[in-house]
């Protein structure tokens, strides 16, 4: 008895409790006249706002830097283990190289404020902390769009290293990169993206055509593969590639690495294609997002279709090279292709893949042994001609600004290979490359 009524006692106790606690609450609460104003603190809101732009690019421009790891699985998987070494060696002095030679002088060429062919301020970063003063986004922002620009351009040069790959010196090819990323790739950027920082003051003379290249099949991949085409040419090819008027295929060691290599690509390119809006707050980067998955999915299709109707199985090279062709067929018009439009893009794009692969190695004569003059020249070609095609660019100005991309870098490129090769610094010995360049070289 006495344990029921204490629990009576408790339970009672507990609704007294329950009862004065509500009617406390019900008096502290205010009515809806009662209640003060939300009190917004604008400035803390327009920091965070600016603070999204910065972190969205960097983190854009980190994913572009992881790139540099897929094209060095996608060169080595393609090539010959002895070779390997020489290649990662290659890749990660492209990136030093590159970035050091964009800070010195190439920035102020594709950025500063000058003409309609270069800039001329800007040089080791100094001169633009004045301009930058009155940016939206703050003086930092000179920094923050510096890096992201950085890895595109070194980009352009790794592009090249595949197309020489097995038989370039070493040393050649490093003087190549810092020349790249300082001069030749900036030139070419400054015609078409020159006024991205500092708008009308350092406007290029292509863009002020209406030339359309939202990320770079053109300014990056094109110059890159054209680049590439010299580079081989002057080189000539791998021993033993062209034997009694046959091409001998020379298989890479490791198509798993490959194949690693480009999803790391695939997966980069995301920072590559929805990175260039630098504006975290711009929600079209969920639609570039779409446009470039889709594009490469295409790729990967169009290539493998092609490639088992024209060797009657499928080919894993040519299908991982297609989404690498499908990716750079939208990379200019990621922003502006519908979505079926992308996947057109991409299924010619890899689809070309083959084509030009075979063309440039049978017809010719070219030896690439990853397929980067066709992955990236051609596809880039296609790519910067399908924003005239599916929008109001023009296809006229965007042919001019293919036609411009191809003489400058293939000439430029035949200029500076000639003198390396003049000076002995372009290809390596018969016998260095028959040992295998990780022992001669390194």
């Amino acid at each position: 008895m006495i344990g029921i009524r204490f629990a009576v006692l408790l339970v009672l106790s507990l609704l007294v409790f329950a009862s004065l606690a509500a009617m406390a609450q019900e008096e502290a609460v205010p009515t809806a006249g009662e209640r003060p104003a939300l009190e917004i603190d604008v400035t803390s809101f327009e920091a965070a706002a600016v603070g999204l732009e910065y972190v969205w690019t960097l983190l854009a421009a980190f994913l572009v830097f992881f790139m540099h790891a897929g094209f060095a699985m996608v060169e080595a998987g393609f090539t010959r283990a002895r070779n390997a070494v020489n290649i990662i060696m290659k890749n990660i002095l492209t990136v030093s190289m590159g970035v050091l030679g964009f800070f010195f002088a190439g920035f102020a060429l594709m950025f500063g404020p000058g003409n309609g062919l270069f800039g001329g301020v800007g040089f080791l970063l100094g001169g633009l902390e004045d301009l930058m003063a009155g940016h939206a986004l703050g003086g930092d922002w000179l920094y923050c769009f510096f890096i992201f620009q950085a890895v595109f351009a070194a980009t352009g040069a790794t592009i090249v290293s595949g197309a020489m790959a097995e038989r370039t010196k070493f040393i050649g090819y490093i003087f190549f990169a810092f020349f790249m990323c300082t001069f030749l790739y900036p030139v070419f950027g400054h015609w078409a993206w020159g006024s991205l920082l500092f708008g009308d003051d350092s406007a290029g003379w292509l863009e002020g055509l209406g030339f359309a290249d939202f990320a770079g099949s053109t300014v990056v991949h094109s110059i890159g593969g054209w680049t590439a085409l010299a580079g081989a040419l002057m080189l000539g090819p791998r021993t033993g590639k062209y034997r009694g008027g046959r091409v001998q295929v020379i298989p890479g060691h490791n198509v798993p690495l490959a194949a690693l290599g480009v999803f790391i690509l695939w997966f980069g390119w995301y920072g590559f294609n929805c990175g260039s809006t630098t504006a975290g707050s711009d929600t079209a980067i969920a639609y570039i997002a779409v446009t470039t998955t889709l594009a490469a999915a295409a790729g990967v299709v169009g290539a493998t279709i092609i490639g088992w109707i024209k060797f009657r199985k499928p080919d894993a090279g040519m299908s991982l090279n297609g989404a690498l062709g499908g990716l750079v067929s939208i990379t200019a018009g990621c922003d502006a292709l519908s979505p079926v439009e992308a996947i057109i893009a991409g299924l010619i794009g890899g689809a070309l893949v083959v084509f030009s692969v075979l063309f440039i190695d049978k017809i010719l004569r070219v030896d690439d042994p990853v397929g980067a003059i066709s992955v990236h020249g051609t596809c880039g070609v296609w790519g910067t001609l399908a924003v005239g095609l599916f929008t109001d660019a023009g296809v006229g100005v965007q042919a001019l600004g293919c036609l411009v991309a191809f003489g400058w870098a293939f000439g430029v490129g035949l200029i500076a290979f000639g003198i390396l090769r003049v000076l002995h610094l372009l290809r390596v010995s018969p016998g260095e490359e028959a040992e295998g360049l990780d022992f001669g070289e390194h």
